[in-house]
């Protein structure tokens, strides 16, 4: 910051202008400053110091004095501990709630004591301790900037006016409110999807930052929401199954649209008569694949996104459906009235009951170890099999044959 600047030296210029901004910037409610700098206490020669960073004037209200003063009292004369700076910044912010903790690097140079900037922003940003640090540099050539991408938000001040106006341009970034809506596109890429949590994450360090509710406005318009512009954002739409949207950037002071596709439809699963599976659940696949989407609760209506579905009904035997969501209709699939069956055995033994189709039996339930069970059963023809645990020829098997018919019940002794 002793190098030579257009008019004057760096330091003495970069004094002027940050003493104009925090003169004007005591002004604001809500707002505390404070003032750390690297550098200054140590002299390069003999040895480098990569300690030399203090916090000089602690964050306070009405302290743009004691700063100003301060700015005009330090020199620049040791090296550029930048990662050291930024994780001791990390200690400076007192403990608040649903603040906004901000810091402004200024620099004419990259890092010289062998830290990792880069690791320490994402390392404080990932315990929310403040957002992407704002950098503005002062006379740096392209290769340098290029090093500060991973920091945070990066301001080429090349000239003396660029650096007033990069200051500027910071505080208007950092304390203009930014706006935001979201549009869930229905199959036609209009915004009529609603009513349906939104999660919002930092792209760069995965956290999740808050979840919204998605609605309309009272003009039917998709709410606008506050956005932090220096974040680039990922958000889960949480429908079934859920959409994300990765790498969202934010303008700052304008109204930002993010769109969206989540066209969905519903779907409602019934009994045919009566309450005999309602309030258990049946599981939703997509279509193809093998993992679980839902596990929806029968007698309800739920929202899927449009596309094509496989329906499993745990009853005994399974039923399978395959269906299709369509944009904005309901898909209704009704469940057969099952009927009863009195399983009753002489004792303790061993069986196995299967369901007769197309001349083949399919398995559906053991019946070991019991002497007597009631089964609700999807309505069709059967057959038992049972041997008590005593007979000891395979011969002493029995076979029971039987017909399940919707809303009866039927005996079955052997």
């Amino acid at each position: 910051m002793n190098g030579k600047w257009q008019s004057g030296k760096k330091i003495d210029i970069a004094r002027t202008i940050l003493s104009k901004l925090v003169d004007s910037l005591q002004k604001e409610e809500n707002l505390q400053m404070a003032l750390r700098v690297y550098g200054h206490q140590y002299s390069f020669i003999p040895n480098q110091v990569c300690t030399d960073s203090k916090l000089e004037i602690p964050f306070a209200k009405d302290n743009a004095g004691k700063i100003r003063e301060k700015l005009y009292s330090i020199e620049p004369k040791g090296t550029t501990p930048i990662a050291y700076s930024l994780e001791q910044a990390g200690n400076d912010f007192p403990p608040c709630k649903n603040c906004k903790n901000i810091i402004v690097l200024i620099t004419d140079g990259l890092e010289e004591c062998d830290g990792d900037p880069c690791k320490i922003a994402l390392m404080l940003q990932s315990k929310g301790i403040f957002l992407k640090p704002y950098i503005i540099g002062i006379g740096l050539k392209m290769e340098t900037k290029k090093a500060f991408e991973c920091v945070g938000k990066f301001y080429d001040a090349y000239e003396e006016d660029d650096f007033e106006d990069g200051l500027k341009e910071v505080i208007k970034h950092a304390l203009n409110p930014t706006t935001a809506q979201v549009n869930l596109l229905d199959i036609a890429g209009k915004p009529t999807e609603t009513d349906v949590n939104l999660t919002f994450y930092n792209q760069l360090t995965n956290e999740l930052l808050f979840n919204m509710i998605h609605t309309f406005n009272s003009y039917g318009n998709p709410d606008t929401i506050y956005l932090e512009p220096s974040i680039t954002y990922k958000i889960v739409v949480n429908s079934i199954p859920s959409v994300e949207k990765e790498n969202i950037t934010i303008k700052p002071k304008i109204h930002n649209i993010i769109a969206i596709p989540a066209p969905q439809g519903f779907l409602s699963v019934e009994p045919s008569k009566g309450n005999a599976y309602r309030g258990e659940r049946c599981i939703i696949r997509q279509d193809g694949k093998m993992i679980t989407t839902n596990a929806q609760l029968i007698g309800n209506s739920e929202k899927y996104l449009v596309g094509k579905y496989e329906l499993e009904i745990l009853s005994l035997p399974r039923l399978y459906y395959s269906f299709e969501i369509e944009q904005g209709k309901t898909s209704i699939i009704k469940i057969p009235e099952p009927g009863i069956a009195n399983i009753i055995m002489p004792a303790n033994g061993f069986g196995s009951l299967y369901v007769l189709r197309d001349g083949k039996q399919e398995w559906v339930c053991n019946l070991n170890r019991m002497t007597k069970v009631a089964l609700t059963l999807q309505p069709g023809n059967y057959r038992a099999i049972y041997r008590t645990a005593l007979a000891k020829k395979m011969d002493l098997s029995q076979v029971k044959e039987f017909k399940i018919e919707s809303g009866r019940s039927v005996v079955i002794q052997f």
